[in-house]
């Protein structure tokens, strides 16, 4: 007897979340106090957050996923990601490369022979993980409605900075990487993402097109009109904004790459390859998609790092001399919208941290990234007690 109380008083100091005594009540009083008032401010008509601490999960839910049907929003809810799909994106291209099927190193031309002969003979598939092309535009332009036309329009295309100098957030970057991976690993990029990343993750609610039978669940947006919304198709939407999925199955994403040991060794390590970091800029160090910041970050340091200037501007990086390897005392971070969704999720390794806070309203990162540090730095306090 004496034994059994010795294991299990081990199993409880070993886990600093069931010594602080944290509970489904405690964490939804937490993150509805730091989270209400923005959902107050920015009209926001639906809310889901969840995270996991040490490998615990908790989620706190407000609103309706349909103002129209007053469908309440749920963990299992189907938001939008935006550009946070981004993150599925490099893990595949990882992937690929992990198989042997690609080098991140290689120009783009390399892998799409219709640009032989162009700016993408000098850039590489790590410029397009890192927005660090020469000057890509953020969207792909209106003129372009199909695969022939894109690639006519790159292959014209002259960059406005020498890759790798200046970092340009760009869709089309991103969506190329997207497109290569796809092709490499077979039947394209939807193939890839839903036929073997996602399973292979256990994602069982993450989709690009969400199916008949989960459509009950599929959230509606709501942009400055207040109408229900959701996102159209475009040019390389699926690679570079196109997943759909909940708060549950994103803390689980979260909770692998917290601790990607649980999965096979090819995927753990294409998982721990996105967040090598490749450039510093002036407010974090620009990883595979990821932004990376030392732990503890100072709110100003991530509001500047999450600006729209940022996003909308291009900004100079200085390249590492050599990659940075994965680290723990970090904030990793990405945001995503689309016109009536707006996501954020975040890792802090040395905190056993994940973060996920998901709306059917597209709001400003700032205010994501300012309510996220709260949430955490309030759940970092509760656990030290």
């Amino acid at each position: 007897m004496k034994i059994r109380h010795c294991l299990i008083a081990l199993a409880l100091s070993a886990s600093p979340l069931h010594a602080a005594g944290m509970t489904d009540t405690a964490f939804r009083e937490i993150a509805g106090r730091i989270f209400q008032p923005v959902i107050k401010e920015y009209d926001i008509p639906g809310l889901a957050v969840g995270v996991t601490i040490n490998g615990s999960e908790f989620y706190y839910t407000y609103g309706e996923a349909s103002r129209e049907t007053k469908a309440p929003v749920t963990s299992d809810t189907i938001f939008e990601l935006g550009s946070v799909s981004k993150v599925f994106n490099v893990t595949l291209a990882a992937l690929a490369e992990q198989r042997g099927l690609l080098s991140l190193d290689q120009p783009v031309s390399t892998y799409l022979p219709a640009l032989k002969g162009s700016a993408f003979d000098k850039i590489t598939l790590v410029n397009l993980a890192t927005h660090t092309s020469g000057g890509l535009p953020l969207q792909v332009p209106d003129s372009v409605t199909d695969d022939a036309e894109l690639m006519a329009y790159l292959k014209s295309w002259k960059p406005a900075y020498e890759a790798g100098t200046m970092r340009s957030y760009s869709n089309v970057s991103i969506g190329l990487l997207g497109r290569i991976a796809g092709e490499r690993l077979g039947g394209g990029y939807k193939q890839a993402a839903e036929g073997q990343l996602f399973p292979a993750l256990g994602l069982k609610s993450t989709f690009i097109a969400v199916p008949a039978d989960a459509m009950d669940r599929y959230a509606f947006g709501y942009a400055k009109a207040n109408k229900p919304i959701r996102v159209g198709p475009g040019v390389l939407d699926d690679e570079a904004y196109g997943i759909k999925t909940t708060a549950r199955d994103t803390v689980h994403l979260l909770e692998l790459n917290l601790k990607p040991d649980a999965l096979a060794p090819e995927l753990a390590a294409a998982i721990e390859k996105t967040h090598t970091g490749y450039f510093d800029t002036a407010s974090y160090t620009q990883d595979m998609i990821w932004e990376q910041y030392a732990w503890p970050v100072a709110l100003k340091q991530l509001l500047d790092g999450n600006s729209a200037k940022m996003s909308l501007e291009s900004q100079p990086v200085k390249k590492r001399a050599k990659p940075l390897a994965p680290q723990r005392a970090v904030l990793m971070n990405k945001t995503g919208s689309t016109n009536g969704f707006g996501a954020y999720v975040v890792l802090v390794p040395k905190a056993h941290i994940g973060l996920t806070v998901l709306a059917n309203r597209n709001y400003p990162n700032s205010a994501r990234a300012e309510a996220g540090l709260k949430l955490i730095q309030a759940l970092e306090a509760y656990t030290a007690k």
